[in-house]
């Protein structure tokens, strides 16, 4: 019976244990991993990690010790979370791309003991931020780093977890804190508890029903990311083979080498792979070119609730036949679906991916939630373009008076982890306030409308929902990024970061006699590119009321990343950040 989540790893080495289960690049080869060897590491660490005094104190979460990992994805990544189970202990999974005082931040709330780190970058990144962690006791790394002990020092002891130990870990035992970065303030520790993501897990299996043993998974979104890492146990669960890709980079050569039946993804880099396929399709000439934009034209009409006149389905068969087979064969051949989550898919991606035959399995949810609420499910009755899908079993959903969406059910957080305050504030007559707006369509079908804290009021007392306004002006090929402002302003506006790529395309191919800038800094000043993304934000704004029209924006010569700071590890706006950072444009654009 499957109450831990270990117990799910347990059950497919016993069941097939020389089926490949996790697999990675080593040295340009693949090397994978059996769910056997994947088990018995496993157990080795745990054995080597008690050998280190970590004390067996599973029912009291303040007393759990606490082990923080800092790696992007690799098989080491998951042997770990295992292993770390095993103890009793309580995996704390850290972003490699947070900055160093918010590591030192996490690890010292967490009063972590033990740090596992991928690489030499990453501990070189944080080592300074490390000394003014009082608690920590050790470090191990995946790879070999000087003056770093190895990990494999601890499985090399050859050491099996006691049994008491394992025994005494329950479904109510604490199995991680994940920090989310949010996009204000401090970051906040969620408790999730074994049962938490086990009930996620078994009520998000239904939706998986294409999943079946001997397919292959692509892993790409950060495992410290509670939607990969629960998706990774329904894969282990169902058999399915999970490939980490090498980088963000190498992810299109990966899907050609893996050829996976299924990826997760948020809608940031669906947006990307979009994006690269239109600038293919830009470069064709002639007939190549009249059919690529002919098939796109029948994507965007598709919806799967309507299958529309026998003529138009015969053409999309066609276009399947002729033009979506070659984006299928860019993805793999074998991509029966995309999962989407973390934001709000754009509905024209979704059309144009399904109808290509690539179904897009929108999902919502959050880490407090382990985080699947509602999903898109890949048997078409029960899928909807433009909601985030049906409610997965013994989880529900009300929406409050002023459209909040409120969740109760087994996968919701035990709380913040040494913030009771914060937890009574989200938890309120048994029922999670998730900060998101939204309604049901067709009384099943749960749509996100906005965030609660997003939405503002202009000077005027009109309010207004930012992220509706942008995700449909970012259907334009010219708009890459835009963040809508207006609270307590006379007027909406926008931030907006073009499609540099289309939008120099554009102006080579209809002002020829142009000198095109190389530098964004130039070019966002020319008035034919500042004419071109105008012309988009009014075809766009007459799709809003009056006082939801965006009035004025500026443009901006740089992309909002991770790096940079504009943007969370899960690919959200920080506004904030952005509102500081962009204080003198936006001061601009209200100064006549």
């Amino acid at each position: 019976m499957i109450e831990r989540l270990f117990d799910i790893v347990q059950q497919r080495s016993l069941q097939s244990p020389g089926e490949i289960m996790l697999a990675a690049k080593e040295n340009s080869q693949w090397r994978t991993y059996s769910c056997s060897e994947v088990w018995e590491t496993a157990q080795k660490l745990a054995g080597g990690i008690l050998s280190l005094g970590i004390a067996n104190k599973t029912l009291v979460p303040d007393l759990q010790e606490k082990i923080a990992i800092i790696s992007p994805n690799r098989p080491e990544w998951m042997i770990t979370d295992i292993g770390v189970q095993l103890t009793g202990a309580v995996l704390t999974p850290i972003y490699p791309t947070i900055s160093p005082s918010e590591i030192a931040y996490i690890l010292n709330e967490s009063e972590v003991q033990i740090l596992f780190v991928a690489n030499a970058d990453i501990y070189s990144r944080f080592k300074d931020a490390l000394v003014g962690v009082p608690t920590l006791k050790s470090v191990f790394s995946f790879d070999v780093i000087d003056g770093v002990t190895n990990w494999k020092t601890l499985i090399d002891k050859n050491l099996q977890p006691d049994q008491t130990v394992i025994a005494a870990i329950k479904p109510e035992t604490l199995a991680t804190i994940i920090y989310t970065s949010g996009t204000t303030g401090d970051p906040k520790g969620v408790m999730l508890t074994h049962n938490n993501i086990v009930s996620n897990v078994q009520d998000s299996m239904p939706a998986f029903t294409f999943a079946e043993q001997h397919n292959r998974a692509l892993s790409f979104l950060p495992l410290n990311h509670i939607f990969e890492r629960m998706v990774t146990y329904i894969y282990m669960q169902a058999g399915v083979s999970i490939y980490y890709a090498e980088s963000m980079d190498s992810i299109g050569l990966n899907l050609k080498e893996v050829k996976p039946m299924v990826f997760t993804t948020v809608p940031r880099l669906l947006e990307k792979v979009y994006e690269r396929i239109m600038n293919t399709g830009m470069e064709l000439k002639g007939i190549k070119r009249l059919l690529f934009f002919w098939a796109l034209d029948l994507g965007k009409q598709y919806d799967n609730a309507n299958p529309g006149s026998p003529w138009y389905r015969l053409q999309l068969w066609l276009a399947n036949k002729i033009i979506f087979n070659k984006w299928r064969e860019a993805l793999g051949g074998n991509v029966k679906a995309i999962v989407v989550g973390s934001a709000a898919c754009q509905e024209r991606l979704a059309r144009i991916f399904t109808a290509a035959g690539i179904i897009i399995m929108e999902g919502y949810g959050l880490t407090e939630t382990s985080p699947v609420v509602t999903v898109n499910r890949f048997e078409s009755e029960n899928r909807r373009v433009g909601t985030v899908g049906t409610l997965i079993p013994n989880v529900d959903v009300k929406i409050a008076e002023d459209g909040e969406i409120l969740v109760k059910g087994p996968n919701i957080t035990i709380g913040y982890y040494k913030h009771p305050d914060l937890t009574a504030d989200a938890m309120k007559d048994g029922w999670f306030h998730t900060g998101d707006i939204g309604q049901w369509i067709e009384g099943r079908f749960l749509k996100i409308t906005d965030r609660k804290k997003e939405i503002f009021k202009t000077s005027g007392g009109k309010y207004v929902a930012p992220q509706a306004i942008e995700n449909k002006m970012k259907e334009s090929p010219f708009i890459e990024q835009m963040m809508v402002i207006g609270a307590d302003r006379k007027f909406v506006s926008a931030l907006i970061i073009p499609n540099f790529v289309s939008l120099r395309k554009y102006l080579r191919d209809h002002s020829p006699e142009l000198t095109i800038p190389d530098n964004n800094n130039d070019l966002i000043k020319m008035p034919e590119a500042i004419a071109q993304v105008q012309k988009q934000v009014d075809k766009y704004n007459e799709l809003f009321s009056h006082p939801e029209q965006v009035k004025k924006f500026a443009l901006l010569s740089a992309e909002w990343t991770i790096d940079t700071g504009e943007l969370t590890p899960s690919l959200k706006l920080k506004r904030k950040v952005i509102m500081q950072q962009y204080a003198k444009q936006i001061e601009g654009i209200y100064a006549d």
